[in-house]
């Protein structure tokens, strides 16, 4: 479960960006508080904590430390998703605005090919596939 300052659009971006699929949405009043969202056989779930929750993008415009360790390309603390198709995946978040933090590459290691990206409020997400899909 990830938290989002607007977590409506949050589920929107994420849907068109990494091809989630809503499956449930709740409000309190005008603002939306919980999504969740379907990822292959995966369940993402996403809230808002509350009005003094700030998202690691509004953390590093007002931390020197959360800046200094956002600036690595890595997951710091994310989420990793496997999927199928991972460079058609890596272009539709990059048309969609995603912050790619890695192309596409190879890693021999574990077996997958791999990417690495930023969601609209600065949390990073890892998406993968086997190297060898048989």
């Amino acid at each position: 479960m990830l938290s989002y300052e607007d977590v409506g659009a949050a589920a929107d971006w994420l849907c068109e960006a990494f091809g989630f699929t809503e499956l449930s949405r709740f409000e309190h009043g005008e603002r939306v508080t919980h999504v969740n969202l379907a990822a292959g056989d995966g369940l993402v779930m996403i809230g808002w904590p509350g009005p003094d929750y700030r998202s690691p993008n509004r953390h590093r415009e007002a931390c020197d430390d959360a800046r200094s360790w956002l600036d690595t390309p890595y997951v710091v603390d994310g989420v990793y998703v496997r999927i199928q198709d991972i460079d058609a995946h890596a272009e539709r978040a990059s048309t969609s605005g995603a912050v790619l933090l890695s192309g596409v590459e190879d890693n021999e290691a574990v077996g997958q090919r791999q990417y690495r990206v930023e969601d609209l409020e600065g949390h990073r997400w890892m998406f993968a596939e086997p190297l060898d899909p048989a």
